[in-house]
């Protein structure tokens, strides 16, 4: 029983790492399960994964923002492409 409880059970530093990979990508089967048993028993990783939402979250929303704000207006658009059939 010990040697499949320390297969399964995860350091800190690799469960920091598997909550930064499920953000990314969808985690194997025993990759998650593995993430979900030490979060359950380890509050500051717990924590980790919850300010790494949150970040997430609002570099995403200043992703966004700044997506919005590097689009060309229309009459823009079309002063470029009426100077670059001229040519």
């Amino acid at each position: 029983m010990n040697g499949l409880m320390s297969t399964m059970m995860l350091s800190c530093k690799k469960a920091t790492e598997l909550v930064e990979k499920k953000s990314v990508v969808e985690l194997a089967f025993t990759e998650n399960i593995q993430l979900k048993m030490h979060l359950m028993v380890c509050s500051a990783c717990k924590q980790y994964e919850n300010q790494s939402k949150i970040i997430d979250l609002v570099l995403g929303q200043i992703n966004k923002k700044n997506e919005e704000k590097q689009k060309l207006p229309q009459d823009v658009k079309t002063k470029i492409i009426s100077e670059i059939e001229k040519k």
